[in-house]
């Protein structure tokens, strides 16, 4: 039975989510090995969204399954009223099934993603919405400038081809010291395979009132409308990562377009601080002469070595991982 009236029932108004909701998803299963920087890459990341984030919005964070240290951080930032809706997921389910429980789920009109290891610029958010007023059917926008395959944007090169006001660019537009900033935190082990891979791709550019825009958007930072990404639901979850690509083709194939901004409004970090410094995004890339990160010689640099190293390593965290959940 009810002993008198729920008082809840006097409030004749709520809360109202704002206009943009800020995604992450984090993955930190131990603070060792590949992980070991995770949660200070993490703490960099919330900081640069706490304090250079210029339009309100509410965040919103979901947790794979991370460590107790990582959660202990993540559910005192939310007491504190840092973060304003947080997940705590028991196992990890995949980006993909965290983009489903966020695209679907995110109040927000816009929803603005990213992995836990990025930074953001003053001023990043806004000046991707920005780029929704320049462009009514744009489906997703990167705040970087980056070098995406073709095959994922058609329906962005064709529109373009379609009205004489918006011109195409080809060529080689990306700058090595912007491309070598970049590929340096997905892992490219040397400049010397950095200067190769750079060389054997071009880059395709939309050029609006003036304005450069990379085609193309990526997965670790994008924002979008939140109707648009419903549509795409639900996506494959069957791998921790990868399959992001259908993310990619959904929204080529609503004909919608898919930008990246001429500048650096956020920076992938990877899983070090090692050479990071919060520099201003004017400055395009980093010298590779006074930035390279050097490498210890000997037995790493032989191949066989190499070879075993790595298989060890990788065996290592699937052992590590496999005893976790079945723990």
């Amino acid at each position: 039975m009810r002993v008198g009236q729920n008082p809840a029932k006097l409030i004749d108004s709520v809360a109202q989510p704002q206009r943009v909701t800020v995604a992450l998803v984090t993955y930190i299963p131990f603070l060792e090995g590949y992980y070991t920087e995770s949660l200070d890459v993490l703490k960099v990341c919330l900081d640069s969204i706490w304090e250079n984030t210029d339009v309100p919005y509410d965040l919103l964070v979901f947790d794979n399954a991370s460590c107790p240290d990582v959660c202990t951080f993540l559910t005192d930032a939310h007491r504190r009223g840092k973060i304003q809706y947080l997940v705590l997921s028991d196992k990890n389910v995949g980006k993909g099934g965290a983009w489903n429980f966020i695209f679907g789920g995110a109040p927000g009109e816009f929803i603005a993603y990213a992995d836990s290891d990025v930074y953001f610029f003053p001023g990043w958010l806004s000046a991707q919405l920005k780029v929704f007023d320049e462009f009514p059917n744009l489906g997703m926008v990167t705040g970087v400038p980056m070098r995406i395959p073709q095959e994922f944007s058609t329906s962005t090169i064709e529109w373009a081809e379609l009205h004489p006001e918006v011109g195409l660019a080809r060529g080689v537009l990306l700058s090595w010291d912007d491309w070598w900033r970049h590929a340096r935190s997905l892992g490219v082990s040397s400049e010397e395979e950095g200067r190769r891979l750079y060389a054997v791709n071009e880059d395709v550019c939309l050029i609006h009132n003036n304005t450069l825009y990379f085609i193309g958007a990526a997965h670790f930072q994008f924002v979008a409308r939140q109707q648009v990404l419903q549509r795409v639901l639900p996506l494959p979850s069957q791998r921790p990562m990868g399959q992001v690509r259908s993310l990619d083709i959904a929204i080529n194939q609503m004909g919608l377009l898919r930008l990246s901004t001429p500048d650096w409004w956020v920076q992938h970090l990877g899983n070090s601080l090692q050479g990071f410094s919060p520099v201003s995004r004017h400055v395009q890339g980093v010298s590779s002469d006074s930035q390279h990160i050097s490498r210890p010689g000997g037995l790493w640099h032989m191949k066989p070595m190499r070879r075993l190293l790595l298989w060890a390593h990788d065996r290592t965290f699937e052992l590590l991982y496999k005893n976790q959940e079945a723990g």
